[in-house]
C-alpha cells in the first residue's frame, strides 16, 4: 500500500481492525528448563520443559508495515485467559506449548509456561536451546484502536514519555505468544538456558535426527555414523561431568587466572583445528563457522547437509510456494514501488517472488497456482471453469498453503485504499467521529449545560451537573458497489484488472462519502443563522484581516443557555479554493504589507498561527445546494465541539472489498466494495459561517 501520509496508516489499520500485529520483542529474557527423563509432578503426570520470558518490554518497536515505530499501551492490551497457544514464527501448524501465567509488571509482558506439544518446532527449541541458540518472543495482538502521536509531539505510555512520530496502540487483544529467531532490534539480547537435572537426554537418535533435518532414508552408512556420534556427543554434553581437578573446589576447574587464559587459549586452539579439520574443502563454511564461532559438531553438520545428495528434478509447481510469494509478486506486477514491497511482505519473499516470476505473474498464472495446491491436476487454462472452481475451493484438510480468495482480497484491499485516499480528504479534518455497532439512530447532547462548578455547602454534598437540553441524531447506512472481473479478462491473462477494479472501488467510495458528506454540510441555510448568533455576513465580511477579525470576534462573543460565554476557540478556518491562497497568506505569512495609498495596518500579521487552513473544492461547486465562491467558516476542533459528525460502523473508516467466485451462470471473479457511514450535522455553536460578501 502506498501510504501518502501516516494518517492514511491510521485509516487503514482502522479498517482491518482483526489484522495481527506482531511485535518481536526488545531486548528480554528467554529461559527454558528443560525437565528430567521419566521425572514427575505433584500430579503424577510427566514434568514438562519450561520457559519463561519477557515477550514485550513496552518500548517502541519497528514492525514490517508500519511507516514509524509502534507502541503498544499495555493498560489497553487484553489478555483473554492465562492460558494462550505458544508457537514457533506465528505459524498455528507449528504449536510449540502453552502459558500457564502472563502478567504485565513494570511496564513489561511477562510469561511463563511449558513446552506441551510433540511436534518437531518443539524439539527444535529445545534442542537449540541446549546448544546456546539465542531465541526471541514476539507477541501475536490483533489492533483494535490507535493513534498517531506527529512529530515534535510527545505521549505517555507505559510509565514513559515518547517523543514522535510515533503510533500508540491504544487498545489490542493479546492472542499468542511465538518463539522467533531474530528480533525487530539488531540490538536485541537474549539469554537462552537449558538443563537437564536428574536424567539423561530425553531425545532419541531418531528424534534428533527430525529435529536436526535429516530424513533417514538419505544418509548412507558413513553419514549415519558421523551423525550418530554427534548426537551421542551432545548427550554426553547435556548430562555429563568434568573429573575433578584436584584444588579442593570438586568443580572440575583451576580458579586460578592464569589457568583460565591458558586453558581458554587451548580451548579456542582446538576448536580452530577441529572446525578447520571438519570443513575440509567447504571454505564458506569454514569462513562463518570461524566468524561465528561455531564447534566442531555444528561445522560438520553443516558440511553433512552441504554434501547430501539432491533429490532428481521434477516439476512441482505450487508444493513449496508460500501465498505471501503470490501476494507479493501480484503487487509487483501490479506497480507497487519496490521499497513498498519489501516493507510489506520482506526481503526474502519479494527475492523468492522475483526469482519466481521474472516477467511478472499473470492472472492465469496466479490461478493455476491456487488451483494446483487444491490438487486439481489440469496443467492448462483451457478448463477455465474447472481451474477456477480448484483455485477457489475450501480445504477440508488445510494443506494447501494458497488461499485464492484471500491473496485477492489482500491484493484488491491494497489498491481499494490506493483508490481512497486519492480523493479529497478534507471532510476528515471538519468533523467528528463515531462509532457505532448498528445502524439505528443514535442520539447525542449539547455539551454546554450546567458545567460550571458550584460552592459545597456545609455538610459536603455536591450538586449535579446536566448535559445541554438539544439533542442531536445520526444513524450509519450501507453504500455499495459490485464489479467483476469477467472471463475475457482472465482469457486476456490481465492482471491489472484485479488492480484496476479495486482502485476504482475505492476511489468510488471516496467520492461517495465525499458526496454526502458536503451536501450534509453546505445544506446548512437553517444551520448557521442571525439568530443562533454564528452567521455574518456584508462587504466587511470579506476574508481578509478585518473580515478574519469579526468573525473571530462573532465566534468568541457566542454564549450558552445562561448567556455566559461557552469557552471554545475557533481552531480550522475553512474555504473554497477561490479563498485558498488568502487563507494561506492570513494563517501563515509573519508580514502582510499594505501597499495602498490609504495604509492602515502594522505590517504584523495578527492571526498568524492562529487558525489551521482546509481548502475544499466541493465548498463552491454548483452541484450542491449552498454553493459559494465567497463564503468561509471558522470551526472549532471537532473533538471539542463539532458542528458535523460522521458515524462509522464498528469504527471501520475505510471500505470493505470482498472477492469471490463468479455465480454459476457467469465465468469470472466478482468484487464487492461496501462502506457503512453516516453524516449529521451537530452543534451550530461549534462554528461560524461568513458570507464574505454584501
Amino acid at each position: 500500500m502506498r501510504c501518502r501520509d501516516e494518517q492514511t496508516r491510521m485509516i487503514w489499520a482502522a479498517a482491518h481492525p482483526r489484522k495481527e500485529l506482531r511485535i518481536l520483542s526488545e531486548p528480554g529474557a528467554v529461559t527454558i528448563e528443560a525437565a528430567a527423563d521419566g521425572a514427575a509432578g505433584e500430579d503424577g503426570k510427566p514434568k514438562l520443559p519450561r520457559f519463561a520470558m519477557v515477550a514485550y518490554t513496552g518500548g517502541p518497536m519497528r514492525i514490517a508495515g508500519w511507516k514509524f515505530p509502534v507502541i503498544v499501551e499495555l493498560a489497553g492490551m487484553a489478555i483473554p485467559s492465562q492460558s494462550r497457544p505458544v508457537r514457533f514464527g506465528h505459524d498455528a501448524a507449528a504449536g510449540v506449548g502453552h502459558t500457564e501465567a502472563i502478567r504485565v509488571e513494570n511496564g513489561q509482558v511477562l510469561a511463563e509456561g511449558v513446552i506441551s506439544r510433540d511436534t518437531p518446532a518443539a524439539r527444535e527449541i529445545i534442542v537449540a536451546a541446549r546448544n546456546g541458540f539465542p531465541w526471541q518472543a514476539s507477541i501475536g495482538a490483533a489492533v483494535e484502536r490507535f493513534e498517531f502521536v506527529k512529530d515534535g509531539q510527545s505521549v505517555q505510555v507505559n510509565g514513559r514519555t515518547f517523543e514522535g512520530p510515533v503510533n500508540v496502540v491504544r487498545k489490542a487483544t493479546l492472542g499468542e505468544i511465538s518463539f522467533v529467531d531474530l528480533g525487530a532490534d539488531q540490538q536485541t539480547t537474549i539469554r537462552v538456558a537449558a538443563s537437564a537435572r536428574n536424567g539423561e537426554q530425553t531425545m532419541t537418535f531418531e528424534q534428533w535426527l527430525e529435529a536436526k533435518g535429516f530424513a533417514q532414508a538419505d544418509l548412507d552408512e558413513t553419514q549415519r555414523a558421523s551423525l550418530q556420534a554427534m548426537y551421542e556427543a551432545e548427550v554426553a554434553a547435556a548430562n555429563g561431568r568434568k573429573a575433578d581437578d584436584g584444588d579442593g573446589d570438586g568443580d572440575g576447574d583451576d580458579d586460578s587466572p592464569a589457568a583460565k587464559i591458558r586453558a581458554d587459549a587451548t580451548a579456542e586452539a582446538k576448536r580452530i583445528a577441529a572446525v578447520t579439520k571438519a570443513c575440509g574443502r567447504h571454505q564458506d563454511i569454514l569462513a562463518k563457522a570461524l566468524e561465528e564461532g561455531w564447534d566442531a559438531s555444528r561445522a560438520e553438520l553443516e558440511v553433512l547437509r552441504a554434501e547430501r545428495p539432491a533429490p532428481p528434478a521434477a516439476h512441482v509447481p505450487n508444493d513449496s510456494l508460500d501465498g505471501r510469494v503470490l501476494e507479493a509478486a501480484c503487487m509487483i506486477s501490479g506497480g507497487l514501488a519496490a521499497d513498498a514491497a519489501v516493507q510489506a511482505y520482506g526481503e526474502q519473499t519479494v527475492e523468492a517472488a522475483a526469482k519466481r516470476f521474472r516477467g511478472g505473474i499473470g492472472l492465469q498464472e496466479l490461478i493455476l497456482e491456487a488451483a494446483w495446491a487444491n490438487g486439481w491436476q489440469g496443467r492448462s487454462f483451457r478448463d477455465v471453469r474447472g481451474a477456477l472452481r480448484a483455485a477457489f475451493a475450501v480445504q477440508a484438510a488445510g494443506l494447501s498453503t494458497i488461499d485464492i480468495p484471500g491473496i485477492l482480497s489482500n491484493v484488491a484491499n491494497k489498491f481499494l485504499l490506493e483508490g481512497f485516499f486519492s480523493v479529497e480528504r478534507v471532510w476528515r479534518e471538519v468533523c467528528a467521529v463515531r462509532n457505532v455497532s448498528d445502524f439505528k439512530a443514535v442520539m447525542s447532547y449539547r455539551l454546554i449545560g450546567k458545567d460550571q462548578y458550584e460552592i459545597v455547602a456545609p455538610g459536603g454534598e455536591i450538586k449535579h451537573g446536566t448535559l445541554g437540553e438539544k439533542k442531536y441524531t445520526n444513524k450509519a447506512d450501507t453504500y455499495g458497489l459490485l464489479l467483476a472481473v469477467d472471463r475475457r479478462d482472465i482469457i486476456n491473462d490481465d492482471l491489472g484488472a484485479i488492480t484496476t477494479v479495486p482502485r476504482k472501488l475505492g476511489r468510488g467510495s471516496g467520492l461517495k462519502i465525499n458526496d454526502v458528506f458536503w451536501t450534509a454540510f453546505l445544506n446548512n441555510s437553517a444551520f448557521f443563522t442571525t439568530a443562533n448568533r454564528n452567521y455574518i455576513s456584508g462587504a466587511t465580511t470579506v476574508l481578509s484581516i478585518d473580515g478574519l477579525t469579526a468573525g473571530e470576534k462573532a465566534f468568541m462573543d457566542q454564549v450558552d443557555t445562561d448567556g455566559k460565554p461557552i469557552g471554545i476557540m475557533p481552531q480550522i478556518l475553512l474555504v473554497p479554493t477561490d479563498l485558498s491562497a488568502m487563507a494561506a497568506m492570513l494563517t501563515k505569512s509573519l508580514e502582510i504589507r499594505d501597499t495602498t495609498a490609504s495604509t492602515k495596518y502594522p505590517v504584523a500579521n495578527p492571526h498568524q498561527g492562529k487558525f489551521r487552513p482546509a481548502v475544499s473544492r466541493y465548498l463552491s461547486n454548483s452541484a450542491y445546494t449552498g454553493y459559494s465562491a465567497t463564503a468561509w467558516y471558522l470551526l472549532a476542533d471537532p473533538n471539542d465541539l463539532p458542528v458535523i459528525e460522521v458515524a462509522f460502523l464498528n469504527g471501520q473508516e475505510s471500505p470493505t472489498i470482498e472477492t469471490a467466485d463468479a455465480d454459476f451462470d457467469r465465468l469470472g471473479i466478482q468484487m464487492r466494495g461496501y462502506h457503512d457511514f453516516g453524516v449529521a450535522l451537530q452543534d451550530p455553536k461549534g462554528g461560524l459561517k461568513s458570507k464574505g460578501a454584501a
